[in-house]
C-alpha cells in the first residue's frame, strides 16, 4: 500500500513539473518596455509645436511687398499698402493712398490737416492716426486674415480707437503677400512737383508725381491759366471750354490725351524713355495721343531730379 501511494505522489509531481516546463516565461522587463507599458501615446512634443509655429511665422521671404487698388474711388483716392518683412516676419506696414491729382500721399495729406476727418466728419481721430493703429494690429497678428468685420462696409470692433472701414487695408495686405516681394525703385519717396517758368499759349504747364517705394505711383499733368490762376487746363478741357475736338478737330480732348501720357509714364517708370518725332514734341509711342508731350516728360524729369 505504501508503495502504491509513493508511486502516485511521484506521478503527480512529474505531471506538475511537466506543466511548469511548458509554460513560456515572460522576458525580464527593461526600461524601454516598462515605458511602453506605462506611457500613453505621446502627443506632439512642445518643442516641435514651437518649431512648427516658428516655421509658419517665418515662411515669408524677406523684402518689400506692395499692392494698390486698380481704380480711384469716388473720394479721389486709390488705396496702397506696403509691407516690410525681415526674418520671415512683417516688421512694418504702411497703409496709404494715392490721389487722382498725385502730389501728397494720403497719410501725408492727413498729417498736414488737409483730409480733416475730425473737423469734417466729427471722427474720433484723424485718418493717419487710425491707420497707424490698424498697421499695429497686423504687426501683432502677422496675418491679414485674422480680422473680423462687423458689417459689409468693413468696419471692425477688433481694433480700439478705429472707426474707419479697414477691409481695404487687410485685403490689399493679403494681396501684397500673395504677389511676393518687389524691388524698390530708384526715386525719392514723396510728393514731387515741377512747373514751367513761363506761360506758353496762355498756359503754364505743371506736373505732380507721387512716389512710393521708389516707384512713380501717381502722375498728374495740368496747366495754370494766364488769365485766371484758379482755372486749370484739365478743368477747362473737361468742361468743354478748351475744346480741342471742336476747335482743333482733335481725336480726343486734351485731358483724355494727357491721361494717356500719364499712364505711359507710370508704365515705363522713366521719363527719358520717350522718343519724339518732331520739334513740337509729338510722339508715336503713345497710342491715341496727338498733342505734344515733351513738356510733360521734361517736367517729370525735373521733378525726379534727372
Amino acid at each position: 500500500m505504501k508503495r502504491i501511494l509513493l508511486l502516485s505522489l511521484a506521478l503527480v509531481l512529474v505531471v506538475a513539473l511537466g506543466a511548469c516546463g511548458t509554460k513560456e516565461e515572460a522576458p525580464a522587463p527593461t526600461p524601454e518596455t516598462e515605458a511602453e507599458a506605462t506611457e500613453e501615446p505621446a502627443e506632439e512634443p512642445a518643442e516641435e509645436t514651437a518649431e512648427e509655429t516658428e516655421a509658419t511665422e517665418g515662411a515669408l521671404e524677406d523684402g518689400t511687398y506692395f499692392a494698390m487698388d486698380d481704380e480711384f474711388a469716388d473720394s479721389g483716392w486709390k488705396t496702397a499698402v506696403t509691407l516690410k518683412v525681415e526674418g520671415g516676419k512683417i516688421v512694418s506696414a504702411d497703409w496709404n493712398g494715392v490721389n487722382v491729382k498725385a502730389g501728397l500721399d494720403k497719410k501725408a495729406f492727413s498729417k498736414e490737416g488737409l483730409y480733416g476727418m475730425k473737423e469734417k466728419a466729427n471722427a474720433q481721430a484723424e485718418w493717419h492716426e487710425q491707420a497707424e493703429k490698424v498697421e499695429a494690429y497686423l504687426l501683432e497678428t502677422q496675418d491679414p486674415k485674422q480680422i473680423e468685420y462687423k458689417d459689409n462696409e468693413g468696419h471692425t470692433d477688433a481694433i480700439a480707437g478705429v472707426s474707419i472701414h479697414v477691409n481695404e487695408f487687410f485685403e490689399l495686405a493679403e494681396k501684397a503677400l500673395a504677389n511676393g516681394p518687389i524691388e524698390e525703385g530708384p526715386y525719392t519717396n514723396g510728393a514731387l512737383h515741377a512747373e514751367n517758368k513761363e506761360f506758353v499759349n496762355g498756359w503754364k504747364e505743371t506736373v505732380d508725381l507721387t512716389v512710393l517705394n521708389g516707384h512713380i505711383v501717381g502722375a498728374y499733368w495740368d496747366g495754370i491759366s494766364e488769365e485766371d490762376a484758379e482755372v486749370t487746363k484739365k478743368a477747362a478741357s473737361e468742361d468743354g471750354s478748351y475744346g480741342m475736338k471742336e476747335k482743333g478737330n482733335a481725336q480726343a480732348e486734351w485731358h483724355e490725351q494727357a491721361a494717356k501720357a500719364e499712364a505711359y509714364l507710370l508704365e515705363t517708370q522713366d521719363p527719358t524713355k520717350i522718343e519724339y518725332k518732331d520739334e513740337k514734341g509729338t510722339t508715336d509711342a503713345i497710342s491715341g495721343v496727338s498733342v505734344g508731350v515733351k513738356g510733360f516728360f521734361e517736367l517729370a524729369k525735373e521733378a525726379l531730379g534727372l
